[in-house]
This record gives structure tokens, C-alpha cells and sequence, in this order.
């Protein structure tokens, strides 16, 4: 017995120094906010590991079960941020409120703590170009029968001046004035018709027109500070035509994409459906087998939505590269 315990583990000491790098990379910790972000940070990070740097994503506490951006920031190890240890965060409205709150100065502040640029890692995850292979993934229908980019692109145009809008007042601290909810609540897509959704946007137009109605008769003393923070914005990133990835990302998730992406994904698997009973030709037996494995091959568009990396070509995304860049070179 003694002599099989020596060659077991003689056998995993040679294994593990053949798995050992020739030379030892520098590991760099980062801290993330919870479970979901540490499959996109990883994502992230991946690009920039080589023969000399190598990155462990990891929740922030070994010691508990505390989450979220603070915690991450700010958790018992979080004196110790540094080149070697770094903090991966949502961006959230810091980023746009530039130093204006504790937190935005509190994140931008850190050069050890990098956030997402856009509000945060779900809407990356809804990029409108990658909305289309979302639903490919889900259904494993090809048929191209929404346009996700215009519709995103409608959908921002019409929100966008109300975002400027909450922005301003956030910068303010007037949080009161118009809660983040409440900016939510207005904006939803609600019973949208993936033929006409135009109806639907119309809808969230008139909400959001209301509001801006109220905006300028109750706060009168933001009139001439708009415009010039129109353009700070602008050189931030946030566009009209983009301000769907500035909203809060759970609200565009849930709110905005999902209230297209099922109803197009239901649309595609019963199209699929038909196709395979047609080429059954009555065959029952060998339609029942296709339709089954059919269905065990399909996923819900939200579990694919929460695997999407087909970001990278988003412009706020290469903010977030060069960030990482910097930080590397430095």
C-alpha cells in the first residue's frame, strides 16, 4: 500500500509540473460584483492574458456572502487594491454623473477600479447587432423577421432627452425629484406586436412626453443647463441614437428586450415547428423524434442572452478595452 501511495503521487507532482508555465505569470485578482459578472469579466480579461499576465475572477469575500458594487470596491481586502488586485464594477449612473456623487467620485476616482462604461454588463449583453444571433441561439431559426436595431434605436431616440434630464438631476443630488423607478416605469415596452412595434414605442413616446412636460413647468431653473450637458454627455458616449445602453440594465433586459425577444423567439420555434410536421408527411413517429429533439435543443433567449459576448464591437466596449490597456501599462 505504501509503495501505490508513493507512484500516486509521484504521478500527480510529474503532472503537475508539466501543467506548471515555464515561467511564472504575474496573477492579477479581480474583484467582481456577483455571479453573473464573473462569465463576462472573464470574458473581458481573456483578451488581455499573455505569457507574463494572468487574471482570477473572483467574488469579493472568501468569508461571507456579501455582493454588488460596494462590496466589490470596498470589501475587507479592499485597502489592498492595487496592481495586482483590482475591482471589475458596473458602471451604473457613475460614470455619466462624473464626481458629482460620493459613489461616481468614489469609482472614478480609484485608478484600480474598472467599470463597464455602459450602466452595466446587461446591456452589453443586449447589444442590438447581436440581439439577432441571440434568437439563433435560442430557437435555431435563422430567419431574420425583426429588426432589433432599429428598434433600439427608436426606442433611445425617444428616451433620450428624459435621460438627460434624470442625469441632471442626479447630478444635483435631487434624487427625489425623479427617482431612477420612476424613469423606469415610464420607459417600459409593454404588449408589444413584433409586426407593428411601432404601436408600442408610440405608447412609451407619449409616457415619456408627458414627463417632459411636467420637467419643464416644475423645474424651470434647468432651462439653458441642458444643452451644454448634451454635449459633455455626448463626449462621454451616451447618443441618441445609444442611450438604450446607458438605461438601467435589468429595466432594458426585462423591460425594453425581452418584450421583442420572446415574442420573436415563440414566433421562430412554431415556424420551426410547422417546417418539421410539413416535411413529416404524416409520418407520426418520425415527427414526434424531430419535434423532440427539436425541443431539447432549444434554450430560453434569456439564458442566451446571459451568455452573449457578441459586444466587443460596441464603442463603449473600447472605452472599457482601453481602460484596460492603460491600466496594464501602466
Amino acid at each position: 500500500m505504501k509503495r501505490l501511495t508513493s507512484n500516486i503521487t509521484s504521478a500527480y507532482i510529474e503532472a503537475a509540473n508539466r501543467l506548471r508555465p515555464k515561467t511564472k505569470k504575474r496573477k492579477i485578482v479581480a474583484y467582481v460584483e456577483s455571479y453573473d459578472d464573473i462569465f463576462f469579466w472573464r470574458s473581458v480579461l481573456s483578451e488581455f492574458e499573455d505569457e507574463n499576465t494572468a487574471f482570477e475572477v473572483m467574488l469579493p469575500s472568501r468569508t461571507n456572502l456579501n455582493r454588488g458594487k460596494k462590496t466589490a470596491m470596498m470589501n475587507q481586502l479592499g485597502e489592498s487594491l492595487g496592481t495586482c488586485m483590482i475591482a471589475c464594477v458596473d458602471a451604473d449612473l457613475d460614470y455619466l454623473l462624473q464626481r458629482s456623487t460620493p459613489s461616481s467620485l468614489r469609482m472614478l476616482s480609484n485608478p484600480y477600479v474598472v467599470h463597464t462604461y455602459a450602466y452595466s454588463i446587461e446591456n452589453y449583453q443586449c447589444y442590438a447587432p447581436s440581439l439577432h444571433n441571440v434568437c439563433v441561439m435560442a430557437t435555431l431559426n435563422d430567419r431574420n423577421i425583426f429588426n432589433f436595431e432599429e428598434y433600439l434605436r427608436q426606442y433611445s431616440e425617444i428616451v433620450y432627452e428624459l435621460f438627460v434630464w434624470l442625469v441632471w438631476l442626479h447630478r444635483k443630488g435631487r434624487y427625489n425629484d425623479f427617482p431612477l423607478n420612476s424613469f423606469n416605469n415610464i420607459t417600459a415596452v409593454e404588449q408589444l406586436n413584433v409586426f407593428k412595434p411601432e404601436e408600442a414605442l408610440e405608447k412609451v413616446r407619449k409616457s415619456v412626453n408627458r414627463k417632459l412636460a411636467w420637467l419643464q413647468q416644475h423645474v424651470k431653473e434647468a432651462k439653458g443647463k441642458l444643452t451644454p450637458l448634451k454635449q459633455e454627455l455626448a463626449d462621454l458616449g451616451l447618443q441618441k441614437d445609444n442611450t438604450y445602453l446607458f438605461i438601467q440594465g435589468h429595466h432594458l433586459m426585462e423591460n425594453v428586450v425581452d418584450a421583442a425577444i420572446t415574442p420573436v423567439c415563440t414566433l421562430l420555434r412554431r415556424e420551426r415547428e410547422k417546417n418539421i410536421k410539413m416535411l413529416a408527411k404524416g409520418n407520426s413517429q418520425q415527427m414526434n423524434n424531430e419535434l423532440s429533439c427539436y425541443s431539447h435543443s432549444q434554450f430560453q433567449p434569456e439564458q442566451m442572452l446571459r451568455r452573449n459576448t457578441q459586444y466587443k464591437e460596441c464603442e463603449t466596449y473600447q472605452r472599457l478595452r482601453t481602460h484596460i490597456q492603460n491600466f496594464l501599462k501602466n
